[in-house]
């Protein structure tokens, strides 16, 4: 496993010293960013013996746009089931991704994925309010689970979600993408070496959202765009800053459709704080539109725009244009899972990692909702 090859120095660092001290974070989050880039399966690699077996749990626009398809790219797994509450859809990607009818499940018979050995992973895909019971649900089958983001509504259902797959020792890994995109680990490597220290971070990441759906339904969703596709933009400046933040200040954007986000917020804005002075002006909205994050220090800036999409990433640096071939993010990502679980190696991005965002998420709209800064505690 991973903390098998850890540097010396890094020995005793554990989950709870990770979060409790920044710098252990930085250098944790350094030396994991290392070791993913050399794991990362390269062009030419032999294909593996054995291929993981992925079912997806929920069906809805992510899995068969972007997941589906992806499965068709991956080396290390590929899709060998679905987990849906419609028997006749069930029934038809089985006809059409060539598995076999009987990995069809529904939520209520997930324990019978125990019996199954074409199953190694269950990637969790339905409302962010229904993540804890489904991961629950996949590790006691004893499968290794992939959960979506953002991992859960609170930081309790998190906490559970961690010790359900530790218990079944199963690996638990977030949907975290853009970890795997050649942009943004250019952002990573310049955060952790020629541009270091990345002083200034900003971040938004809004769409303008037409029709009702299950995001902007509290008790499924856990908030508004915060936690939909804010958490790109945080995210992002924690791996800028190399470290976790100290403190947030937040507030609400005012409504301008407030018959329509009856339960969340429209848009929400904040400040993180991080060690050293660092710090990141963070937005997100469900009623404007920008996709756009930047970094800067001393040393230089890199920008990105578009920076959170699927595919069209653009970017330049202080130095020049960015610019790296296209590459299927979603079928990256599974892959370094899958690649990480058959090396017997720690997950690329842990449960652990989903866990600190909620806590961030948790601080902003406690920053929103009582108008005061809010220093974060991770433990």
């Amino acid at each position: 496993m991973l903390i098998a090859m850890l540097p010396a120095s890094f020995k005793r660092l554990t989950r709870r010293s990770f979060l409790r001290d920044t710098s252990l974070a930085a250098a944790w989050l350094a030396w994991m960013q290392r070791a993913r880039a050399a794991d990362a399966p390269k062009p030419g690699d032999a294909p593996p013996a054995k291929r993981l077996g992925v079912v997806l749990a929920g069906l809805g626009r992510y899995a068969t746009g972007q997941l589906r398809p992806a499965l068709q790219q991956t080396q290390f797994c590929k899709l060998v089931g679905v987990v849906t509450r419609r028997p006749d859809v069930g029934a038809q990607w089985a006809k059409d991704c060539g598995f076999s009818a009987k990995n069809v499940y529904n939520y209520d018979t997930m324990a019978k994925m125990a019996d199954n050995a074409d199953i190694d992973v269950v990637y969790v895909v339905t409302p962010n309010g229904l993540h804890a019971g489904h991961v629950a649900a996949a590790a006691k089958a004893g499968k290794h689970v992939i959960c979506e983001k953002p991992m859960a509504n609170s930081v309790a259902e998190c906490d559970a979600m961690i010790a359900a797959c530790r218990d079944a020792k199963r690996t638990l890994s977030i949907g975290y993408r853009i970890h795997f995109d050649p942009y943004h680990q250019e952002l990573m490597r310049l955060a952790q070496g020629d541009f270091a220290p990345f002083t200034k971070m900003a971040g938004e990441f809004c769409f303008v959202m037409g029709a009702h759906e299950w995001r902007i339904e509290k008790k499924l969703s856990g908030g508004g765009p915060l936690v939909d596709i804010g958490i790109y933009s945080f995210h992002e400046a924690c791996l800028a800053a190399n470290a976790n933040p100290i403190a947030v200040t937040a507030k609400e954007i005012p409504k301008k459709r407030p018959d329509f986000f009856t339960e969340v917020e429209e848009g929400i804005e904040w400040t993180m704080e991080f060690p050293g002075g660092a710090t990141a002006q963070c937005r997100a909205s469900y009623n404007e539109n920008a996709n756009h994050c930047r970094a800067e220090g001393a040393k230089g800036w890199i920008d990105l725009s578009p920076a959170f999409s699927y595919s069209g990433l653009k970017g330049s640096t202080s130095r020049g244009s960015l610019s790296f071939p296209p590459i299927n993010q979603q079928a990256k990502h599974m892959d370094a899972i899958a690649q990480a679980i058959l090396e017997k190696k720690d997950s690329p991005v842990p449960g652990e990692l989903g866990r600190r965002d909620m806590v961030i998420m948790a601080g902003i709209y406690e920053s929103a909702k009582t108008g005061k800064r809010v220093e974060l505690k991770f433990i």
